[in-house]
């Protein structure tokens, strides 16, 4: 199938498509005479792949990592665990952080009062 049915199978972006190629997750797919992109069931697992890996927040580099652990038969699912168990930490990490903004943010919202004055908390509180 060409780069647009893939596109629509895989429910990425061409545009998505080629990036992830040029980043090395996708192993170059074959060409027509016309030099256009021919992708396989194999390159459309791949994309569905790195498509879900994506929609629960890997990085491109991670994603790089799992795809070798996946084409590696000799893996370990530790190793795999390993690199997940990392991740959560992460986003562990991350909601922490957006749940600190947050409470911040609250703060300074409902000291406001929204009205015409010109004194407002959410500006002092960016300022300092």
């Amino acid at each position: 199938m060409n780069i647009g049915q893939a596109s629509k199978s895989t429910q990425l972006s061409v545009k998505q498509i080629r990036d992830y190629e040029k980043a090395g997750l996708l192993i170059n797919p074959s060409r027509s005479e016309a030099g256009y992109r021919i992708y396989n069931s194999n390159d459309i697992a791949r994309l569905k792949f790195i498509a879900k890996a994506r929609s629960v927040g890997f990085s491109l580099a991670q994603i790089g990592e799992l795809l070798a652990l996946q084409d590696n038969p000799h893996r370990t699912s530790a190793q795999v665990k390993t690199l997940t168990a990392n991740h959560i930490d992460f986003l562990s990490n991350k909601i922490k952080e957006l749940e600190e903004m947050k409470t911040v943010l609250g703060a300074w919202s409902d000291a406001c009062r929204g009205n015409d004055m010109p004194e407002c908390p959410i500006l002092q509180g960016l300022g300092g």
